[in-house]
């Protein structure tokens, strides 16, 4: 593989990031639900760090042809994980605005995932195999998060409709 493919797959990415960015950060901007807006102000600030990291990656392949990772075991891939809390669900509506925005992200994610799955498969560069897996897996945390909240509104619709007994 070229370094312009390698080049053009980084630019994809780094849209792909600010997209997830500018979401997060809509919905973070237009919440007056406290727990809500934390949330999608963590999911902006890791895309934010997804996206400067890949921007080095970009200067690093333009410069050298080569990839300069970080140290990506640092990285805090918690901090969403720790924000997904009772409250967040008791403060989302199931059919409201942010059930909306759960679905719409994690559809958001899994293109995510796969994109950076796909890269990670097809490389023969440890380097970028790394990253691209390191990214898949961190976009997998997104998406099993948004999954969860999605089941949990779906069958809270389904209570509230009584599409199953209820005990």
């Amino acid at each position: 593989m070229g370094k312009n493919e390698q080049i053009d797959i980084i630019k994809g990415a780094i849209l792909l990031e600010h997209r997830g960015r500018a979401l997060y950060e809509s919905v973070a901007a237009s919440q007056a639900k406290a727990a809500v807006r934390e949330l999608f102000r963590l999911l902006a600030g890791e895309e934010e760090q997804h996206i400067e990291i890949l921007s080095r990656q970009y200067a690093s392949l333009n410069k050298d042809g080569s990839f300069a990772l970080p140290d990506l075991e640092t990285a805090d891939q918690e901090a969403v994980d720790r924000a997904l809390t009772d409250k967040v669900l008791q403060e989302i509506t199931a059919a409201g605005y942010e059930a909306a925005v759960i679905s719409a992200a994690l559809d958001f994610e899994k293109k995510a995932v796969e994109y950076y799955s796909s890269r990670a498969r097809a490389t023969q560069d440890a380097d970028e195999r790394r990253l691209y897996q390191w990214l898949a897996d961190w976009e997998t945390t997104h998406m099993t998060l948004f999954a969860e909240m999605d089941d949990h509104l779906r069958e809270e619709v389904w209570y509230d409709n009584r599409f199953w007994p209820m005990d």
